[in-house]
């Protein structure tokens, strides 16, 4: 479903838009019994994967896999008392990929039959051999050994499908009473549920079957003053997880305290979306009236729903080798950190960072046993101790870099899309030495506290960047004092990094994400986790983004 299709469908209000639009990942609206009907079960998707892999050998590949895909989604929308839709999708297929002639071909193909899924694997090496006409150099892929039949799940608690629609327009709803007898004009909310179910075949022997779950519950909320006209929004605090229901079922060790004097709160395994809309209606209507800031440098300490964002536009993109390598340019860009550029030794930060990548974290969006190349999933060291390390790479980008393995982190959105390197999880390692928000606060002598994510920009390098929030909070000597207003900062990826004077410790550690996140073209989503505790960064320039330049 692509997103004018949805907007078509759903019939959102203006308020509604500001709301994140559904995954596009090509599905057909079905009935919701639908979503709980079982698939293929897995002797039907191995003997299907053997006739893609024996029908592509036998038309000249060297090598061959195969993914079976089946794509669910299911998307709740409300706005205060209405239920404005609810859209249930499935998708699914097969798609090929072979190399034949030292050449990439891939082809794709809903007709799940003997016939359907031998004519994709002949016309992907019909392509292949046909784009080896133009390739330079033969792809090297780095070896993988097979795994035999195995299987991967994600281990949720509650099917987020089987819960009644109607138990999930309730608390919808009920978060939107929440917020308005709490004074907000306007709310918004909405549930987004996914559930891929992969199955990934090839000529190196693997046969591995892997059920992925998602959830994201969010709202946004508004508050007029009728007098002047002026409003003021905030965003949920939640963050998309890979979990199933059991994230929506409020646990009090989950809830974790900003410093004081701020009132916000952030969770970490699960979410009470009741209380985090009261809040919100709270907070909007004192940002009505808050302190806009006074531009100016500021030490700034940073909640991990906020840095998420940072950590994702600044570190996750510049490090993919696509991107490196400049294969990656027209969506959003190359990167500045090139490997001529690393061989240089140039800090990325200061000795307080080390960011480490990863698809195994319990919860995270981006944990899967294995990626869609049927490699094993792992964690790697992306900067250990402000020094850049390594890239984010897949099979066939290995022997670039001089390296004989895939970091696992190859991805595509449907079975209809061919698979390529995307972002794992990125993660700011979280301080070894007990250190409180409090603590860390304390020491601030004049700063903002920033959390949840706003609106942003970065450049074509992922370099000179800007980053706004949901909420900000002024700190003077060592205390929370005001909320503010208007607050953004600009840096650059390397100032930034450099001026991080340290982290809270693992008690603080959260993830932020992002439900779907772009990149290629034809344009590909995925979901990805990025963790980190609240993080101090000094001398940071803060701009006010409501005076007028000129």
């Amino acid at each position: 479903m692509n997103r004018r299709d949805f907007v078509g469908l759903t019939g959102l209000g203006a308020g509604a838009l500001l709301l994140p639009s559904f995954p596009s990942l090509g599905g057909i609206l079905v009935d919701p019994a639908r979503l709980l009907e079982p698939g293929l079960d897995v002797a039907a998707k191995k003997r299907f994967a053997d006739v893609a892999l024996n029908a592509a050998k036998s038309a000249g590949a060297t090598y061959a896999d195969v993914r079976i895909g089946r794509y669910l989604n299911q998307g709740i929308f409300t706005r205060e008392k209405q239920v404005q839709n609810i859209a249930s999708t499935e998708s699914f297929g097969v798609g090929v990929r072979v190399i034949a002639s030292g050449t990439w071909g891939f082809a794709a193909t809903n007709d799940v039959s003997d016939k359907g899924i031998a004519k994709a694997a002949q016309q992907a090496v019909a392509i292949a051999k046909a784009n080896a006409k133009v390739q330079k150099e033969p792809v090297q892929l780095a070896a993988q050994k097979g795994y035999g039949e195995v299987s991967w799940k994600a281990p949720i608690q509650q099917n987020a499908f089987e819960v009644p629609i109607a138990q999930k327009v309730e608390i919808l709803l009920a978060a939107n009473a929440a917020a308005t007898d709490n004074g907000a004009s306007f709310v918004n909310s909405a549930l987004f549920q996914v559930n891929e179910q992969k199955y990934f075949a090839s000529t190196d022997g693997s046969y591995i079957d892997q059920d992925i779950h998602r959830i994201w519950p969010t709202f946004s909320v508004t508050a007029i003053d009728r007098a002047s006209g002026k409003f003021r929004s905030r965003q949920a605090l939640s963050v998309p997880m890979g979990m199933g229901y059991e994230y929506l079922t409020p646990k009090a060790t989950d809830k974790v305290a900003g410093p004081a004097g701020s009132d916000v709160i952030g969770y970490k395994n699960s979410y009470d979306i009741l209380e985090d809309a009261a809040r919100a209606a709270k907070q909007v209507k004192l940002k009505l009236n808050a302190k806009s800031v006074t531009p100016g440098k500021y030490d700034l300490v940073l909640d991990p729903h906020h840095l998420g964002l940072t950590i994702h536009e600044s570190v996750g993109h510049p490090l993919e080798l696509d991107r490196v390598l400049g294969y990656e340019a027209n969506f959003a860009g190359t990167s500045f950190a090139t490997m001529e550029w690393k061989a240089k030794g140039i800090p990325y930060g200061s000795k307080a960072v080390t960011i480490v990548a990863d698809k195994l974290q319990p919860n995270s969006m981006g944990a899967v046993g294995y990626d869609d190349e049927g490699v094993k999933t792992k964690e790697w060291t992306l900067i250990d101790q402000g020094k850049l390390v390594n890239y984010e790479k897949i099979r066939d980008q290995a022997h670039i870099v001089g390296q004989k393995e895939s970091d696992g982190c190859c991805y595509s959105q449907s079975w209809q899309d061919v698979q390529f390197q995307r972002m794992p999880n990125v993660s700011l390692r979280p301080s070894a030495t007990k250190m409180s928000v409090d603590e860390l606060v304390s020491k601030v002598d004049k700063g903002i506290y920033i959390a949840g994510n706003g609106s942003f920009s970065i450049d074509q390098q992922r370099y000179n960047s800007q980053f706004g929030g949901q909420v900000f909070y002024a700190i003077e000597k060592g205390k929370i004092t005001e909320m503010l207003e208007d607050v953004a900062y600009q840096t650059n990826t390397l100032e930034f990094w450099g001026s991080c004077a340290g982290s809270c410790d693992a008690s603080d550690y959260r993830f932020a994400g992002f439900f779907n996140d772009g990149k290629g073209q034809p344009s590909q989503s995925s979901a990805v986790s990025h963790g980190s505790a609240t993080s101090r960064f000094n001398g940071v320039n803060v701009i006010n983004t409501a005076r007028k330049i000129g």
